[in-house]
C-alpha cells in the first residue's frame, strides 16, 4: 500500500495510455457520448499527474494556502486520503461512466460535473486563496476537462434520448461528489499524527525553501 500511496498517480499515466489505445482502437464503434467520456477518464489521470507528479506540489498549497496548515505534508490531506479521493472514488466514477454513461446518462453527468467543478476550483478558489496565478491541477482543468464539459453537456442537450431525469439525477449526484467525496473526506480522515506523509517535492517550493532553513 506504501508504494501505491506514492506512485497510485504515475500509475494513473500508464492507465491513460492504455484508455487511450482502447479509445483508438474502438473509435468507430462508439458513439459521441461514449467518446467523450473516455476522453474524459484520460483527462482525470493526465490532471492528476499535474497535481501530484509534475509541477505535482498540489497537496502542499492545498494544505497550506486553503487550509492555512502548518503541517502541509500532512494535514489535513495526507496521502491516504489522496488515495481514497483519487483513485477509490474518482478513477471509480469516472470508469463507470466510461463504461455505462451511454446508457446511463445521469452518470455522466454527474461525472463531467466533478470536472467541471474542478476547473472553477482550479482557476478561480485555490488562486484566489494562494495569491497566485498557477496552481498544479490549472492547466488541465482548462485545456481538458472545461472543453469536455462543455462538449458533453452540448451532446446531451441536442439528445432527443436524454430524459429530464437525468439532469435531475446526475446534477445533484456531482454535487454530492464533489462535496462529501473530495471535501468532506478530506475533513473525516484529518490526522495531525498521520504517519501518512507527502514528499518534500509534493509541497509549494516556499515551503520546501522554509523546511530546508529550519533544517
Amino acid at each position: 500500500m506504501t508504494l501505491l500511496r506514492k506512485h497510485w498517480f504515475d500509475l494513473g499515466g500508464l492507465l491513460a495510455l492504455v484508455a487511450a489505445v482502447y479509445l483508438v482502437t474502438r473509435f468507430n464503434t462508439m458513439t459521441t457520448q461514449q467518446k467523450i467520456l473516455w476522453l474524459s477518464l484520460i483527462s482525470l489521470f493526465i490532471h492528476q499527474l499535474e497535481e501530484y507528479r509534475y509541477p505535482g506540489y498540489f497537496p502542499g498549497m492545498v494544505n497550506a494556502a486553503v487550509y492555512g496548515s502548518n503541517q502541509p505534508d500532512r494535514y489535513p490531506l495526507n496521502t491516504q486520503t489522496s488515495l481514497i479521493v483519487n483513485v477509490v472514488m474518482g478513477w471509480a466514477a469516472y470508469l463507470l461512466a466510461a463504461l455505462f454513461g451511454d446508457q446511463f446518462k445521469w452518470l455522466g453527468i454527474g461525472t463531467v460535473l466533478i470536472s467541471l467543478g474542478n476547473f472553477f476550483a482550479h482557476t478561480l478558489f485555490f488562486n484566489i486563496k494562494g495569491k497566485t496565478f498557477y496552481n498544479p491541477g490549472i492547466l488541465t482543468g482548462i485545456v481538458l476537462f472545461l472543453p469536455v464539459a462543455i462538449w458533453y453537456y452540448s451532446t446531451l442537450i441536442a439528445d432527443p434520448a436524454t430524459r429530464l431525469s437525468d439532469w435531475l439525477i446526475g446534477i445533484p449526484l456531482g454535487v454530492v461528489l464533489n462535496y462529501l467525496g473530495i471535501v468532506k473526506l478530506i475533513d473525516w480522515m484529518a490526522d495531525r499524527n498521520t504517519t501518512y506523509v507527502f514528499e518534500n517535492r509534493q509541497l509549494r517550493p516556499v515551503d520546501r525553501l522554509a523546511e530546508r532553513r529550519s533544517g
